[in-house]
């Protein structure tokens, strides 16, 4: 992928508001009977990458208003919550201060559940030790409100999975979160509905051009495989693009990024202001049925 580095430590200028059409960006993964019934809505954000430059704040809040008035049941939050926490030269001012305004803005949508993963930027590695509060997993966590690295929840006859992808050759599972998804996936019954989340994709078609894709996805499509009973969906984030794969009958969607060209104007690549190569800024409204259907619409964010 280009050098995310150099992209976040020369976003320090304020970028002016994205000027976008009112695109609208559908995915329905199965054709969808007229008389199916709806049982979760869900918004999906990834790579919020929050800042207190660019403006991003108040951007953000702008987008937390739109995504209201989707009437969703609750958040799906993918990871690379702040801008970055994870390079050497960070500080402790410099992480607790993305921390602070990314706790500050979570106050305007405080009435809504947030089910969050781990992105590979949200953990801070240059603590003076391993025993610091602040270093790694733990820390981030907790200022997500997460019960712990990965885990599981249920709601409306739909299992959740939620994947910590950040571990040796980034991307991937340890063997200890391997041996509970193996579980995980044994205690649900058949024909059941899951969403898979994870900050990296497992499978993805822009991770073929640019690479991000989960090392160990061989792995872990293969344990899909294993499950053909039940109904599996993908998300994922970090890519800042959007797109959407079928193997053997599981569904991966990336999911693009809120903050797009990390809340900037965007490079030579960008197909238009604040794009990430071809995909905007925006945030996704997931539609979930009873019998399995998903419908993972990205709105493109004008912000």
């Amino acid at each position: 992928m280009m050098n995310r580095r150099r992209v976040l430590q020369q976003l320090g200028i304020t970028a002016g508001l994205a000027v976008m059409g009112p695109t609208v960006m559908a995915t329905c993964v199965t054709p969808l009977p007229e008389d199916k019934k709806r049982v979760l809505r869900i918004a999906n954000i990834t790579d919020i990458h929050m800042t207190p430059e660019n403006a991003a704040p108040e951007r953000f809040l702008k987008c937390m208003e739109d995504i209201k008035v989707h009437k969703v049941d609750f958040f799906l939050n993918g990871g690379d919550t702040i801008m970055a926490a994870d390079y050497d030269d960070k500080t402790r001012e410099q992480v607790n201060m993305q921390w602070d305004t990314w706790q500050r803005l979570r106050k305007s949508f405080d009435d809504y559940e947030m089910y969050a993963c781990l992105g590979n930027h949200d953990m801070w590695w240059a603590a003076p030790s391993k025993e610091d509060p602040m270093y790694g997993k733990p820390f981030a966590q907790q200022q997500l409100g997460m019960p712990d690295r990965y885990y599981s929840f249920q709601r409306n006859g739909w299992h959740f999975i939620v994947l910590d992808s950040n571990n040796a050759n980034a991307g991937s599972l340890d063997e200890e979160q391997r041996q509970w998804l193996e579980n995980t996936l044994a205690e649900i019954p058949e024909n059941s509905s899951v969403l898979v989340m994870s900050h990296y994709p497992i499978l993805g078609v822009s991770t073929i051009m640019l690479g991000g894709n989960h090392t160990d996805g061989l792995y872990i499509t293969d344990l899909f495989y294993k499950h053909k009973d039940k109904r599996i969906h993908c998300i994922s984030g970090h890519m800042h693009l959007l797109d959407k794969a079928v193997y053997n009958d599981v569904h991966y969607f990336c999911n693009g990024s809120m903050s797009g060209f990390w809340w900037g104007e965007g490079d030579e690549n960008s197909a238009g202001k604040n794009y990430y190569y071809q995909t905007p800024p925006g945030y996704c409204i997931i539609d979930l049925y009873e019998g399995g259907e998903m419908v993972n619409t990205y709105y493109p964010h004008a912000y």
